[in-house]
């Protein structure tokens, strides 16, 4: 049984997923700081409020932090653009050029020299117009 967990462990492709995860979650870290740090702060010099994810409304009290939602929506935008340019199409141009076309079958017929009809490779003589080949 540890046997069959060490081999399924040892797999390619699940230790590829596990660095992808972790990648990907500090990936999406960085983004968040970045959207939080660097371009909230941008966006919000535009819109005039001092802090983009202080943007809020009140409703009988209640607070709708619409600034976060902006800010996870920024994040998402940014993450996702990021994983289709550097992951998605690099991936799709190397499996395009690793696609190999199969080579064509071997022929089992070939043409007759007299009447041009099909006839097969192993043929002596020609089934159409009886000449021999």
């Amino acid at each position: 049984m540890a046997g069959g967990f060490k081999q399924f462990l040892l797999r390619g492709n699940v230790v590829d997923l596990a660095v992808g995860v972790v990648v990907g979650a500090a990936f999406g870290a960085v983004v968040t700081e970045f959207t939080k740090d660097l371009l909230t702060p941008l966006i919000a010099a535009v819109v005039g409020k001092p802090d983009f994810s202080n943007i809020h409304f009140e409703v009988n009290g209640s607070k709708f932090l619409v600034g976060s939602f902006f800010n996870a929506i920024i994040s998402f935008l940014l993450i996702s653009t990021a994983v289709y340019f550097f992951v998605v199409l690099p991936v799709n141009a190397l499996m395009t050029r690793a696609k190999n076309e199969p080579p064509p079958p071997d022929p089992t017929t070939k043409k007759c020299p007299e009447c041009l009809s099909e006839i097969p490779i192993a043929a002596k003589r020609c089934a159409f117009c009886t000449s021999q080949i």
